[in-house]
């Protein structure tokens, strides 16, 4: 009998310079399976926390993609680019005299503009679709895309005290910039290139991110990451990481409800159940002796639970 392929969330430290796609690519190598995803796109140039899933852990990454998130980055006032961030040549440079004005209470001023509920326009260059089509293959196409505002919450913006610093660029040999290190906290789709760009704006300097990474996804952070292994390597045998399991990542980010074997084994077989005591919530995890046996939504006005996301069969719970 062929070994179980491989179910789980795996959490990745992801390098500079690789596409969430190339991630994906290699794991499927690495793990030896096709099914793996991921629960959110991180920028070629970023680094840091992408969360994926392999097997039946692809389906619970919908319950992961709108976790807040939490990032630390560069921000480059003074230049403007294409991108908002260093994958694009700077094409836009504030005058000298701008940037000496640019002290930390203006800043500050600023970052308040920008933290709580706000209004963002995405960057140009993004995953965002536009009549069926990525806005970043409208843009390579030479169209002029303009992305409409959306709501987004930026629960903490932090930066450190500016540093003026002389930078050079093939269209400005010699020009001055400010440079500051910022920690933020936002909902799913907060763009953080957008809040450099729009932090230096509101100073009349532009601006755009030198440095990306995120260091969180709802309660995954860095210190759960793996490292992957150099693609050159997984032609011999290289050790699959750990995943970690449904049951845990579901305990992660949804309420709980436990299950009695009967419970569990109709749940399995795809029939409604009374909804447990003390249990209240719309979509819950329903588990069953360290097994997650579905996603639960309540249905019959709030009085009975049925699976959403099944993830164990009947023959599952056999040995439990």
């Amino acid at each position: 009998m062929g070994a179980s392929a491989p179910t789980g969330i795996l959490v990745v430290d992801k390098p500079g310079g690789m596409s969430s796609h190339a991630v994906v690519s290699r794991v499927r190598k690495w793990f030896g399976t096709s099914k793996v995803g991921h629960a959110g796109t991180l920028d070629p140039m970023a680094t840091g926390v992408l969360v994926l899933g392999l097997g039946k852990g692809t389906k619970l990454l919908t319950y992961l993609v709108g976790a807040d998130k939490t990032y630390s980055a560069t921000i480059r006032l003074g230049v403007g680019t294409p991108t908002d961030d260093a994958d694009s040549a700077p094409d836009r440079f504030a005058p000298a005299d701008a940037i000496r004005n640019v002290d930390q209470a203006s800043i500050a001023r600023g970052v308040e503009r920008l933290t709580g509920n706000i209004e963002q326009v995405p960057s140009a260059v993004s995953a965002i679709k536009v009549d069926g089509k990525r806005a970043y293959d409208l843009v390579r196409a030479g169209e002029d895309v303009q992305l409409k505002a959306r709501t987004v919450t930026v629960s903490r913006f932090e930066v450190s005290a500016p540093e003026l610093r002389a930078c050079e660029y093939d269209a400005s040999p010699a020009c001055e910039c400010v440079d500051l290190e910022a920690s933020v906290d936002c909902s799913s789709g907060t763009y953080i290139r957008a809040l450099a760009r729009d932090l230096g704006d509101s100073l009349g300097v532009y601006g755009h991110l030198t440095q990306l990474r995120r260091d969180r996804v709802g309660p995954f952070t860095l210190d759960r990451a793996v490292e992957l292994p150099p693609y050159e390597a997984l032609g011999e045998r290289v050790e699959p990481a750990p995943l970690i399991s449904l049951a845990e990542v579901a305990s992660a980010v949804l309420p709980t409800v436990e299950l009695s074997r009967e419970q569990a084994v109709d749940v399995a077989h795809g029939k409604f159940i009374d909804v447990p005591a003390g249990s209240g919530e719309r979509v819950c995890a329903g588990l069953y002796d360290g097994i997650l046996v579905a996603v639960l939504e309540s249905r019959a006005g709030g009085r009975a639970l049925k699976a959403a996301t099944g993830f164990a069969q009947p023959a599952d719970l056999n040995n439990h």
